[in-house]
């Protein structure tokens, strides 16, 4: 593939844009919330804790409940899942995370569009789909205006 002055405007474009989103308010929020989280020796030992009751959760499930362990580690790691969830800079993040991803989804969304109507933009989540049909796999025989 060949430079051309055509490709160094794309590139360059391309710059700028990664420059806004960086540059955007979600971004900053995101940034503020992960300093907020990953700034306190307190929160992150929990999550460490977690992290070290996931990795143990996830030999216990090679066994299932025929595991000696089974319950007393689903408990456990319920318990801390919730005390996690409840830490309020750490759901202030979850929601920074999907206020940028859904930024991600329209820019996504934007440029793809810009290609062609045809063009197929996974998105995380449903409200930016803008095609009409679901795929022909409805189980409605149609109904809902897809080519079953």
């Amino acid at each position: 593939m060949m430079m051309t002055s055509e490709w160094a405007l794309i590139l360059d474009e391309a710059d700028e844009l990664s420059r806004m989103i960086l540059q955007s308010e979600q971004v900053m929020h995101y940034r503020e919330a992960y300093v907020a989280v990953y700034g306190n020796k307190d929160i992150v030992q929990q999550i460490n804790a977690f992290q070290r009751m996931k990795d143990h959760y996830e030999d216990v499930q090679r066994f299932g409940k025929y595991h000696p362990d089974y319950n007393t580690i689903m408990k456990s790691i319920r318990a801390q899942k919730r005390s996690l969830d409840m830490i309020e800079e750490i759901s202030a993040l979850r929601l920074a995370e999907n206020e940028v991803q859904d930024l991600l989804d329209e820019v996504s969304l934007l440029i793809g569009k810009s290609a062609s109507e045809a063009v197929k933009v996974p998105v995380s989540n449903p409200f930016f789909q803008t095609d009409s049909g679901c795929g022909g796999s409805c189980g409605t025989g149609g109904g809902c205006g897809c080519s079953a």
